[in-house]
């Protein structure tokens, strides 16, 4: 983690902008070395607040090897090295770059077809059919609507807008 600094005197970033102010700093470097920005959010947990930072390899195949900690702290010092140079956040806070993990969520269009095939976990923000919850192999995303087969061997499909997360499910 690396502590930020105080910023512009009296100028307070809005989340959306410093997580957009993120992802632009990041675009060039991630692409030129072969990561991919899978998300960046501004957060507060208590008194303290975090830029966390989730970047994966830009290989498209789904079992190349992941982010290791010396990737995690190569962007991390670039990224770090770009705030204190702008200074745009106020208050203080702590920088994390780690990877998305092997039970990521699925946050863009792209996530859901390149995980097409790998089991998932999807949670709903209401119940359709009397169920929030369902498991199954992701099929993919198309028109808004993702497709899962089910251990029962049924296709369901679920209104995008209706996930509240869709992760990969970690089987051991």
């Amino acid at each position: 983690m690396t502590p930020g600094r105080a910023g512009f005197a009296g100028f307070r970033m809005a989340k959306k902008t410093i997580t957009e102010l993120t992802k632009e700093i990041l675009a060039d470097f991630l692409t030129e070395n072969g990561y991919v920005l899978h998300n960046a959010e501004f957060v507060k947990e208590g008194k303290d607040r975090y830029l966390r930072v989730y970047v994966d390899r830009l290989a498209a195949e789904i079992d190349a090897p992941g982010i290791g900690t010396d990737d995690c702290e190569r962007i991390s010092r670039f990224l770090s090295d770009r705030l204190d140079a702008l200074d745009p956040i106020e208050q203080s806070y702590c920088l994390e770059v780690s990877s998305p993990g092997l039970d990521r969520a699925l946050l863009r269009d792209e996530d859901f077809a390149r995980f097409a095939g790998r089991p998932v976990e999807i949670s709903l923000y209401r119940a359709i059919e009397g169920k929030k919850k369902f498991e199954g192999v992701l099929v993919g995303l198309a028109d808004g609507i993702i497709s899962i087969d089910t251990d029962r061997g049924e296709r369901v499909a679920l209104p995008q807008g209706e996930a509240a997360l869709t992760r990969l499910k970690v089987i051991f």
